[in-house]
């Protein structure tokens, strides 16, 4: 929703719920969710016209005889805290950055977009040095 107004995304959003509320059973990504508010760490500041509408879609129940999973990401859980957003979400998932080359490895299989040889590569790259990468 990038260069959209405030009101430009709330009324994005509302579609999008609009649209998932049609089928019996849908699923909702609201990835990065801090950006999607326009959050800055200095100051704080974020939209909360943006906020305020998507604690009211986030907190709907579906219509009767259909069902919507909910899908939030952020990687910033305090912020989300503080604008009292994660009581809208009845799980809460940690996923753990990566932090060897071993796990990277293990990723990288799983994710099955890389060749023996090119996952070879990699292992020797990283054997042993540790690494920083964030999963989603």
């Amino acid at each position: 929703m990038i260069g959209f107004s405030e009101t430009a995304k709330c009324q994005a959003m509302k579609k999008i719920f609009d649209d998932a509320y049609k089928s019996q059973l849908s699923c909702v990504v609201v990835d990065d969710i801090e950006r999607l508010l326009d959050y800055v760490p200095i100051g704080p500041r974020f939209s909360n016209l943006v906020l305020q509408a998507l604690l009211v879609l986030l907190k709907k129940a579906p219509p009767q005889g259909r069902k919507l999973l909910i899908i939030g990401t952020t990687s910033r859980k305090d912020v989300l805290q503080e604008m009292e957003m994660l009581n809208a979400f009845s799980t809460t998932i940690h996923v753990p950055n990566i932090a060897t080359g071993e796990q990277l490895l293990e990723a990288l299989e799983l994710l099955g977009n890389f060749k023996d040889k090119e996952r070879t590569t990699i292992a020797q790259q990283v054997k042993g040095k540790k690494v920083w990468i964030g999963i989603k």
